[in-house]
């Protein structure tokens, strides 16, 4: 008899051990998925927007540059690979160090930061424009990353003197 009595307290003993393990996995799934999931600022995946966004009217009728400021609240940096435009046949990446104009290829979106394209700066050439662009026409534009998916941007032409209150 004395085995049958200490049967039972192991097999509950087991019992509520299993139930522990799937109760404590389940909720650190749960975890796990809801911080990469819900897009809150507390997220390790990138999450990127876009503003302040615009393009002086060109005074070329073939080239145009373009000024935006892309801010990633996640918590993983990502990297701007590409802009394209139905307005432009070619849209390519510059930096400006020391007064003199590089084309590069990407440019990094750090977490919980900004990439900043402004004036002097960083910035984007439109080149090879279908028609030339007046002050109050809107760009649309599709911005590539390597980590997140594609956003699209409505860009505003301002006028030539345009100077926005972002610095940029």
């Amino acid at each position: 008899m004395t085995s049958i009595k200490s049967a039972k307290p192991v097999k509950l003993a087991k019992h509520l051990v299993l139930t522990g393990i799937a109760i404590t996995g389940a909720l650190a799934l749960a975890g796990c998925g809801s911080s990469n999931v819900s897009g809150s600022s507390g997220s390790s995946l990138p999450e990127l927007s876009v503003g302040a966004s615009y393009m002086p009217q060109p005074v070329s009728t073939d080239m145009a540059a373009g000024f935006l400021t892309i801010t990633n609240k996640g918590g993983t940096k990502d990297e701007l690979t590409s802009v394209t435009s139905d307005s432009a046949g070619e849209i390519t990446m510059h930096e400006t160090n020391g007064g003199a104009m590089e084309q590069v290829s990407s440019f990094e979106v750090p977490a919980h930061g900004q990439l900043v394209f402004k004036s002097g700066g960083n910035h984007l050439m439109f080149e090879k424009l279908k028609r030339r662009p007046a002050q109050g026409d809107t760009i649309t534009l599709k911005l590539k990353f390597a980590e997140s998916g594609p956003l699209t941007v409505e860009m505003p032409v301002k006028s030539a003197t345009y100077n926005p209150s972002t610095g940029h």
